[in-house]
């Protein structure tokens, strides 16, 4: 029995609900609050099945409806971002002082965090989910010039951070004073995205 009409199927669906989740992680920074836009979305798309075409790619259709979720609950509740950084400040503040890399990674991540909303979805989709351009900036509903302007700043930002000198996102860091010349050996590079 599908989960809608006629399709996608409840496999395709479930198929997809890492990469939801991911997506879903990467917004609101805030794991409860990721499910919660998870299910909202699944709510969303079958109420909109109609609108799937067969054809289509079920997974830009999903993270397109989930994206637009997000920025419709941000609308309606301008604090909940707030929320969602003290939140996952909180649940990221405890790691072993020993563990110098473990230290550097969470403040990387933590400089993931704190991009804007605009560059933090345009880099994931991009970085982490692997989608083209074209793929991205369809599931954001925004032009190629505009997806290509958000991942630009986004990944000077982060290496701006990595070289030490982002005023923002360095000195936000929990730890980040502590950041010993080991720590600076850990590189991070941003990858992925295709044109075609």
């Amino acid at each position: 029995m599908s989960m809608f009409v006629s399709n996608p199927s409840t496999d395709d669906v479930l198929a997809n609900l890492v990469p939801m989740r991911r997506y879903a992680r990467s917004l609101t920074r805030d794991e409860a609050a990721a499910e919660d836009l998870v299910h909202e979305t699944l709510a969303r798309a079958y109420e909109k099945r109609s609108t799937f075409r067969v054809s289509g790619n079920l997974r830009r259709w999903l993270l397109a409806i989930l994206h637009n979720v997000f920025i419709d609950g941000q609308r309606r509740q301008k604090t909940e971002q707030k929320r969602a950084t003290e939140a996952a400040e909180a649940g990221d503040s405890w790691v072993p002082a020993s563990q110098e890399s473990a230290i550097r990674l969470q403040q990387i991540r933590q400089a993931f965090l704190g991009l804007p909303e605009e560059q933090r979805s345009v880099l994931h989709l991009v970085a982490i989910e692997g989608m083209k351009y074209h793929e991205a900036a369809d599931t954001l509903g925004i032009t190629i010039g505009t997806l290509m302007s958000r991942l630009g700043r986004a990944r000077a930002a982060l290496r701006n951070f990595e070289e030490g000198t982002a005023d923002g996102a360095a000195h936000a860091l929990p730890g980040s004073q502590e950041c010993t010349t080991a720590d600076r050996r850990i590189r991070f590079k941003v990858i992925g995205g295709k044109h075609d």
